[in-house]
């Protein structure tokens, strides 16, 4: 069920149509429960028709992780006394973004825990103000929950888009989750950020303890009347310093189903963009992104977060690359991407929905 008074951004939208195409609420339990080879097919299929075979790079860079929430199954919650807390000073957040550039990437991607401080969202506004006066790259910020004013700051400072994941679609769940707030106050900040032309980007854990099939299937509804630019998902996976601490996927019995949320995402919206997220590889080693981006996916975002503080930034257990050093996940990422037959994406791989809208306006 959805929150009581949460009405999606828009309705009758394309997406929409296009998720009328392949089915109602029931086509897509059909296609996250039927067979699931041909899913994967179908799906990389449209990707290759509808975006090409340019997978698209955008270097995250956590540039703090400090953060004032207390979700239960993030490392880096309030709470977790364990962590040592950092936050990158701008100019080397700057040199990182200087050198991006001849790694391929076409984006810069600032990614944070939550603090909503005026000091803090000032400092955003300039960090991306330098990015976009020193460098061409695009930028996109995931620094969570903001006030609409906020969100027009960083927009008139050159934010091209907002990663901010909506998790799950169930009010319950949600606030089960997340003390410091609501589903509700979370689409509104999404609504807030399409109403002010930003690219906006969203997603849902997967396997989230107590989510069902249901669950997933109103998720990829949401996606639908969200009318997003780009989703991420990935598969829940517990920190051992959290509450969740030793619980297990909620679809530990089907793992593959996190693939067939990516494929069915794909034929459910045809233009998003759609990252395989670091998480696929934590939770299918080796292997999980490159599946991913054989089965509906994209965009690939390597970590170039400094190696001195990488290990600081753990959502969850077993990140890969953490090890790595500053500038190594540029290769490795390359000669993945070409050994799936794929190419690396020129420049910022902006929305084919917001390169169309742009058009139209």
């Amino acid at each position: 069920m959805r929150e009581a008074g949460v009405r999606p951004i828009a309705t009758n939208s394309p997406a929409e149509s296009r998720a009328d195409a392949v089915g109602d609420r029931d086509g897509v339990r059909a296609l996250l429960t039927g067979p699931r080879e041909p899913l994967f097919a179908r799906a990389d299929a449209l990707r290759r028709e509808r975006m090409g075979d340019a997978v698209y790079l955008r270097g995250i860079v956590e540039f703090s992780n400090i953060c004032a929430n207390d979700c239960l199954y993030c490392g880096i919650r309030r709470s977790n006394r364990a962590v040592r807390r950092y936050r990158l000073d701008d100019d080397e957040i700057l040199a990182v973004a200087h050198r991006m550039k001849g790694w391929g990437h076409g984006t810069v991607v600032l990614q944070s825990g939550e603090v909503d401080a005026r000091r803090e969202n000032d400092r955003i506004a300039r960090l991306i103000a330098r990015i976009r006066r020193e460098t061409d790259l695009s930028v996109t910020v995931s620094a969570g929950n903001r006030s609409r004013e906020v969100y027009a700051r960083w927009r008139d400072a050159g934010m091209d888009r907002h990663l901010l994941r909506f998790e799950t679609s169930d009010p319950a769940l949600f606030a089960a989750m997340h003390p410091d707030c609501s589903l509700a106050e979370r689409l509104d900040c999404l609504r807030a950020l399409r109403e002010l032309g930003v690219q906006v980007g969203s997603g849902f854990l997967i396997g989230l303890p107590g989510e069902t099939l249901e669950t997933l299937v109103e998720n990829i509804l949401l996606v639908r009347d969200l009318d997003l630019d780009m989703v991420g998902v990935g598969p829940f996976i517990a920190h051992p310093d959290t509450p969740l601490a030793g619980r297990p996927n909620a679809w530990a019995h089907d793992p593959e189903i996190c693939f067939a949320v990516i494929a069915t995402l794909r034929l459910v919206d045809p233009d998003l963009r759609l990252p395989a997220t670091t998480a696929f590889d934590a939770f299918f080693p080796g292997v999980g992104r490159d599946l991913a981006l054989r089965r509906g996916a994209d965009v690939f975002m390597p970590n170039d977060t400094p190696a001195r503080v990488r290990g600081d930034y753990l959502l969850y257990p077993n990140k890969p690359c953490v090890d790595e050093g500053d500038g190594a996940c540029a290769g490795c990422v390359t000669a993945r991407i070409w050994s799936l037959g794929r190419m690396i994406g020129e420049g910022p791989g902006h929305s084919p929905k917001s390169l169309a809208h742009a058009a139209i306006s």
